[in-house]
């Protein structure tokens, strides 16, 4: 346990359902009615803790907040912490950090150290991590047999290239609005990439519609166009892809370097990577 965690163990309420009086409600109904109250003060120093380990790797804020979660003897304000801490990092903005939300499930919640409120918090649980873990930033990017607009099919991401896999449905007005940016941003790589665009539909009228509208150009961009409509490749529970577009960037060796992008984030991996290129020429 470090000085930080060490500290804020120390702040933490003795316990969480106080005393009873002969008059007061059980301290359960009671933690019920006021438990933001309660446990406002905890969450500030939480907030406080989540700042000061933002630049820290993952596997360091995973230790630091197994530790904390492990100081916290008292069941309510284990259980109060642990899903404090999990929907903090599963909302993140700062890609990479979803991976703490489905450590702190794993090793917590998931494994029946400590019970979620309802049933509902439970599920909500369960289905982040389960639509998360296998693609995570860093790890080796799952490969998916899709098809092709023959029919043929086609195993993606492949390895050997940089790879761009974009999950997106032609009805979605963010999707339409990011395809309409796409080829100016892809056409900046100075660098080998594979382009998959990935129709989560099933209306082939509207995707032979985008296949012919949706065109790159680069030194060496190839785009493939793939879908699968009756989702034998589980693509969404692999990708997470329980909405559109999602997009993913994937390193020639197969790495994860690029998950939940926005096009501007995309624009900036390119540029790294031109860089990198550019550096081995």
């Amino acid at each position: 346990m470090t000085l930080i965690t060490s500290a804020l163990v120390l702040m933490l309420p003795l316990r969480a359902e106080g005393a009873r009086t002969p008059s007061s409600r059980p301290a359960e109904i009671s933690l019920q009615s006021d438990s933001t109250s309660r446990f406002a003060p905890l969450d500030s120093l939480l907030t406080q803790f989540y700042d000061a380990l933002v630049t820290a790797p993952v596997e360091e804020k995973n230790a630091e907040f197994d530790a904390l979660i492990a100081s916290c003897t008292d069941s309510l304000l284990r259980q109060h912490v642990t899903f404090e801490i999990f929907n903090h990092y599963r909302y993140s903005r700062v890609m990479g950090e979803e991976a703490v939300a489905v450590h702190i499930y794993d090793s917590w919640v998931g494994s029946g150290k400590v019970e979620p409120r309802n049933e509902f918090e439970q599920m909500e649980a369960k289905v982040f991590a389960d639509f998360n873990r296998q693609s995570l930033l860093g790890m080796t990017a799952p490969q998916i047999s899709l098809y092709k607009p023959c029919g043929g099919k086609m195993t993606v991401p492949k390895r050997g290239r940089p790879a761009v896999l974009m999950f997106y449905d032609t009805a979605c007005a963010k999707c339409q609005i990011e395809t309409a940016l796409m080829p100016s941003i892809i056409a900046e790589a100075r660098f080998p990439l594979d382009f998959y665009a990935i129709y989560v539909g099933e209306d082939k009228r509207d995707w032979k519609a985008f296949r012919r509208n949706f065109k790159l150009k680069g030194q060496d961009i190839r785009l493939y166009h793939l879908w699968d409509p009756d989702m034998d490749s589980d693509y969404q529970k692999i990708y997470g892809v329980v909405a559109t577009p999602k997009l993913f960037f994937i390193l020639d060796d197969g790495e994860i370097f690029g998950r939940r992008l926005e096009v501007d984030n995309l624009q900036q991996i390119i540029s790294i990577v031109n860089s990198y290129y550019g550096q081995k020429e």
